[in-house]
């Protein structure tokens, strides 16, 4: 009988490991002018659940909260060579990629951080830039996804949300 159970729960913790995570890993990848730009995030999905609004309605993503652009650890992104960021010098390197959403506008950080889990340690000291984009809605996505183009317009779908900054 104990082997018996042995057997079953081992079946029963690989079925378990199969299993694909909550929010899997992904990476959004682009050659922008002289710039590789790699961008390593995890895909959260709206599950019927409210993600962008006050903490009254309690959204997932409040506004006006640091957010850690994605699920688990910060997102990063990672720039080759300097850039430009809507038109703001940004040194290579890797940064963690915060976001403050809002209704009208939000606040995406570069932070000097980019090993933090989640925004639970992030400081603004860290902050190697900050600059503002616009929200805009558009048809639901599921799964938060972030996607890079050739001409350097970096996008965050998530929800009925989407946000573009742009690299140079």
């Amino acid at each position: 009988m104990k082997k018996l159970l042995v057997i079953l729960s081992c079946i029963l913790s690989f079925g378990a490991l199969a299993q694909s995570p909550a929010s899997p890993p992904a990476v959004a990848s682009q050659k922008v002018g002289n710039a590789q730009v790699l961008i390593k995030y995890a895909k959260p999905s709206v599950k019927g659940r409210l993600v962008f609004g006050t903490k009254e309605q309690k959204a997932l993503v409040p506004y006006g909260e640091v957010w850690r652009t994605g699920a688990n650890e910060a997102t990063t992104i990672e720039f080759s060579t300097d850039v430009l960021v809507q038109g703001k010098p940004l040194g290579k390197g890797v940064y963690s990629l915060l976001s403050i959403p809002g209704p009208s506008e939000w606040t995406i950080i570069f932070n000097k951080e980019s090993k933090m889990w989640g925004a639970y340690t992030y400081k603004a000291e860290q902050d190697a830039l900050r600059v503002t984009a616009k929200p805009s809605e558009h048809a639901i996505t599921e799964q938060f996804s972030i996607a890079v183009s050739e001409t350097g317009q970096v996008t965050l779908d998530w929800d009925k949300t989407s946000v573009s900054f742009y690299v140079k």
